[in-house]
């Protein structure tokens, strides 16, 4: 692989990492259709959460309902090909239902690290692991068992 086509291939890569998050941030669920396998594996799933893509859109949905501002803003970004390391942070302000909690109205901050496969520029695996500990800490509740 030369190196031209080696620097495509990361920016195709890091864009398609990008695009995911941004499908959070302008609520748009559609968008994860033009970066994320037919068969992407997310690790692990949110509860109720199906396969793939259409897996995941509810689950942006939900968090924009609770969220209307949801934003997430990536810090780092750690990339070979194949492969992209993200550190993030979600903010926004807690406005609707989230996991039977009511609307505090306490705007949030939480982390977010995750790691990416890709084939083809496209997610194909997801690792993620979120500070929900830490967000419902800030709510100043925890969710029913």
């Amino acid at each position: 692989m030369s190196t031209a086509e080696l620097a495509t291939r990361l920016q195709t890569e890091r864009q398609a990492v990008e695009t995911l998050y941004r499908a959070f941030s302008e609520n748009n669920p559609d968008l994860v259709d033009s970066v994320l396998a037919a068969d992407w594996d997310d690790i692990p799933l949110a509860p109720g959460q199906g396969q793939g893509p259409e897996g995941i859109k509810p689950i942006i949905r939900s968090l924009a309902d609770a969220f209307p501002d949801v934003r997430i803003v990536i810090h780092d970004m750690v990339q070979a090909p194949g492969q992209v390391a993200v550190r993030a942070e979600i903010t926004g302000t807690h406005l609707g239902e989230l996991f039977g909690i009511a609307a505090t109205g306490k705007q949030v901050s939480f982390r977010l690290h995750e790691f990416h496969a890709l084939e083809n520029g496209r997610v194909v695996t997801t690792w993620h692991m979120e500070d929900w500990f830490g967000l419902f800490l800030q709510l100043g509740q925890f969710p029913q068992a």
